[in-house]
């Protein structure tokens, strides 16, 4: 191979694919290349037909062979993995078949909850996700609230028909959709095309389907993996609580006293499951008019109320932040741009980012655990 092949195959393999978030050379996705005079001959496998990166891949490989000196053409060989190559990737990614986030994961899992339903739970969580994520955090989100499932809507993960894209699938390993730096799943990307939106399970299969998007989802090393928990305290809350026991919980309320009370049920189910809790978010809180006139159209120290229910003699639940009624918070859900993107300078923005620097610089001890270093 000449000099000029070694220098464009180095530079082609470091193409990171969108959706595994690794270089293609590491996931063996590169083929033949040679050089002849300025024209570089480059092939390279996808993992599947109709790979929805297929034309973005193509592009960054075409742009990282020209730009090698002295190629004048790059000439591309799109092909696809054999189901032996396919297979021997995903045991490769994945491993052992297990859930990823146990106690011992250096993932940081955090459930965000809520006594009860309307008080814009999926709307923070989605806009704390991607202030979380422009930290520099890696980021992953489960919907886990399947029979109200928001999340797709309010980050932009839906077509033209209003519909979220099912994720991309390496045999039973399920790639995330990604949005502004969050990868993504949500029981909506599952609904068939010609089905209601409408999802009416019981409890097993409620059960199943959290078992399986921590197991058979890729999310890759995350920072932290945010769970939209359902209101209530229902079958959702149990399931994750004997999955994840471990996890952290971020208690959302308004200010209004019918809802801190009901807030406070969901603080304490989580810690009889053996879950900590993170703190508490108030929203939907006072907003100022133009004039400077003050409007708590919800009253006011619902959060307060509920981080001094929660707080005990050993565990003090701070409340984190008030995040005030916002016309932008609610223009950017309704349109899938999170008000922290969209209007980063709006009240509400301020407080969301302000309670996710918060919750960067609490971070869990490692004292006692185990961590994933192998020894040689």
């Amino acid at each position: 191979m000449s000099v000029h092949a070694e220098e464009v195959r180095r530079a082609v393999s470091a193409v990171i694919d969108p959706e595994l978030r690794r270089p293609i050379g590491e996931l063996d996705m590169v083929r033949d290349i040679s050089v002849e005079g300025t024209v570089a001959h480059v092939g390279i496998a996808l993992t599947i037909v109709g790979c929805p990166a297929a034309d973005r891949i193509e592009r960054e490989v075409r742009e990282a062979a020209a730009a090698v000196a002295g190629i004048a053409e790059v000439s591309v060989d799109v092909g696809v993995m054999t189901p032996a190559e396919r297979s021997a990737l995903v045991e490769r990614i994945r491993g052992v078949k297990r859930m990823a986030f146990t106690a011992d994961s250096l993932t940081r899992v955090i459930a965000v909850t809520s006594g009860k339903g309307g008080v814009g739970k999926s709307t923070v969580t989605a806009n704390l996700a991607v202030a979380l994520a422009a930290r520099g955090l890696a980021v992953g989100l489960i919907d886990a609230d399947v029979h109200g499932f928001s999340i797709p809507g309010l980050l932009g993960l839906v077509g033209d028909d209003g519909r979220p894209p099912q994720p991309t699938r390496l045999d039973d390993l399920m790639l995330p959709p990604v949005a502004y730096g969050v990868k993504t799943i949500s029981i909506g990307m599952f609904l068939p095309p010609d089905a209601s939106p409408a999802v009416a399970w019981r409890g097993p299969m409620l059960h199943r389907t959290v078992q399986q998007f921590l197991t058979d989802v890729h999310f890759g090393d995350l920072d932290v993996l945010l769970i939209d928990m359902p209101p209530g305290t229902g079958d959702v809350a149990i399931s994750v609580g004997q999955l994840l026991p471990h996890a952290e919980v971020l208690v959302v309320t308004t200010p209004q006293a019918a809802a801190a009370d009901v807030a406070v049920r969901s603080g304490v189910v989580a810690r009889q499951t053996g879950q900590s809790l993170l703190g508490v978010i108030e929203n939907m809180a006072a907003f100022t008019l133009p004039d400077g006139t003050v409007v708590d159209l919800f009253g006011e120290g619902g959060g307060a109320a509920v981080a001094a229910a929660l707080s005990t003699d050993d565990d003090t639940v701070p409340l984190l932040g008030s995040v005030a009624l916002s016309p932008a918070l609610r223009q950017g859900g309704d349109v899938g741009v999170p008000v922290v993107v969209g209007s980063p300078g709006d009240v509400a923005a301020q407080a969301i980012s302000s309670i996710a620097d918060a919750i960067t610089t609490t971070r869990r001890s490692l004292a006692g655990r185990s961590l994933p270093v192998s020894r040689t």
